[in-house]
């Protein structure tokens, strides 16, 4: 969510299973006192507040400082996820998410959980050594400082690279648990443009599979066939601890009465 979906996620909280972790995304045109009221109203609806922290956009220490503090004054402070951020030059000391963890402020305001990006697509504007470099670095980093953590990964439709890169990160020794991004249920056109935005392939055979057409963008496709091939091809001990992240783009409520009739169906 954002700072400002505060309303909606009001008129979705009875949807959500109490103790869901709620990620609070750092957005420029968001200030201070908007984020924090976010994640303090994720906290009182009973709710695991996930604040963002836009390291290329902090602009010093004491940025950083007094936003921690602020969440640890309303109590929401203990888990974060820490990302890079879209600024191509950084606004001030922190180069990068690996930089934020190294400083050593996260744990002194609370924080005893920290979530980092995982791009098993890649990343449009960072190459695939340094997507590795970074990752090994930050697994490192939180074991050195002391920190749990977990990766969450950029949405898809395909798993095949999924497994690919799941199998790649084992292979390299980082064992942190991994939450795989799903698109939530969300208008054709939308998650195209989203997934445009992010680097995320969506070639006509992979539409298909997942049920929707690229070149019909009416209507709303949701994630059923990719989760039922997840389910279907995850092994444990090869594996790990593996979750799943949901990308609200069609909404918190939506996507949470979607996660219930799945999960119904199932049943």
């Amino acid at each position: 969510m954002t700072g400002k979906d505060v309303p909606r996620l009001q008129e979705a909280r009875a949807a959500i299973p109490p103790g869901t972790r709620i990620n609070v995304t750092y957005l420029a045109n968001e200030d201070l006192q908007v984020r924090v009221a976010a994640a303090r109203a994720v906290r009182d609806y009973g709710f695991v507040p996930v604040p963002h922290v836009s390291a290329r956009r902090l602009q010093s220490a004491h940025e950083l400082q007094t936003f921690l503090d602020a969440l640890q004054q309303v109590g929401a402070s203990s888990d974060v996820f820490v990302v890079g951020g879209d600024p191509p030059t950084p606004a001030g000391p922190y180069a990068d998410s690996l930089a934020v963890i190294r400083s050593g402020l996260l744990q002194q305001h609370g924080v005893r959980h920290v979530g980092v990006s995982g791009y098993p697509e890649g990343h449009p504007d960072i190459t695939d050594p340094v997507l590795w470099q970074a990752i090994e670095g930050k697994a490192a980093a939180l074991r050195e400082q002391g920190l749990a953590g977990s990766v969450i990964t950029q949405f898809g439709f395909d798993v095949d690279p999924v497994f690919t890169w799941l199998e790649a990160v084992r292979s390299r020794g980082i064992d942190l648990p991994v939450r795989i991004g799903v698109p939530g249920p969300a208008g054709i056109r939308r998650l195209l443009s989203y997934a445009k935005r992010f680097g995320v392939g969506t070639s006509a055979g992979i539409a298909k599979k997942y049920g929707f057409s690229i070149t019909n963008l009416v209507g709303t496709a949701g994630p059923d066939a990719f989760i039922r091939a997840l389910a279907e091809r995850y092994a444990p001990e090869r594996h790990g601890d593996l979750g799943l992240h949901f990308y609200t783009f069609g909404g918190l409520r939506a996507t949470s009465e979607w996660i219930d009739d799945f999960q119904g169906a199932r049943q």
